[in-house]
């Protein structure tokens, strides 16, 4: 028997869509329009005054307050990513910095200073999702001996071209679980590719449970609903037996 439907939506990131929701107010209620839609849990990025990305603890704070009043029990995620803050020991200094830490953090294994940084986090009880975004990534990643301190496995090809994205899944996917990684798989791709991504992960089962997620740079929560309709429709029409779980993410592009 199939279980429930796992939605998890995407608030915000690194698109520039006049949509966006930057200021803790406005992540908070595109965090409730979420919930409200069935998502179960939420990721997002901080932006401090000026409209930036941050990693800043006290911006981080008042983001993920506003989120856990607005929807309460509801799991929240944050970006690691390089992207938000380039010099290595500045990032890890302003995440250890953090004193409201949310449940959960994308942490993206190519990047410099990632495993200090999850140790960081894993110390002080959050949950990690390893983010692979190449092969190389994925061999990082099996190398560095964390999947056993994760949560689940980001399978997140950047590939434009649909089929390009799908072979690049399928061979970051092949990395994993030839070195025995039985971690929960949540696979996801860039734009117009999410689709054929998602279709690939849906059409394969992924074993005990597909974990799949789509993003999207529109924020309006019809585009949202709509979405999450599409896809449950093709999840009901699924006859393989042995998809047992749907992890959908919505919303802006995360890393």
């Amino acid at each position: 028997m199939r279980s429930k439907l796992f939605l998890q939506a995407a608030l915000n990131g690194v698109r520039i869509h006049p949509s966006t929701p930057r200021t803790p107010v406005q992540i908070a209620d595109e965090a409730r329009s979420a919930v409200a839609a069935g998502a179960v849990s939420v990721h997002l990025h901080p932006y401090d005054a000026d409209g930036r990305e941050t990693f800043d603890a006290g911006d981080c704070a008042e983001t993920i307050r506003a989120v856990r009043a607005a929807c309460p029990d509801i799991p929240i995620s944050l970006s690691t990513s390089a992207s938000i803050e380039r010099d290595v020991e500045r990032r890890f200094r302003s995440i250890a910095a953090w004193f409201e830490m949310p449940d959960l953090v994308s942490a993206n294994q190519g990047e410099d200073g990632i495993l200090d940084i999850c140790e960081l986090l894993l110390d002080r009880g959050v949950g990690i999702e390893a983010g692979l975004l190449s092969i190389k990534d994925a061999q990082r990643f099996v190398a560095s001996g964390l999947a056993s301190h994760c949560r689940r496995v980001l399978i997140e090809p950047l590939d434009a071209d649909p089929d390009d994205a799908v072979q690049h899944a399928d061979a970051m996917e092949r990395v994993v679980l030839d070195a025995d990684i039985a971690l929960q798989q949540v696979h996801h791709g860039d734009g117009i590719a999410s689709w054929a991504v998602n279709r690939r992960a849906v059409a394969r089962g992924m074993g005990s449970g597909p974990d799949w997620k789509t993003r999207r740079c529109c924020l309006m929560d019809g585009w949202r609903q709509a979405m999450a309709i599409s896809l449950r429709r093709q999840r009901r029409s699924s006859h393989k037996p042995n998809i047992t779980e749907d992890d959908i993410q919505l919303g802006a592009p995360k890393s």
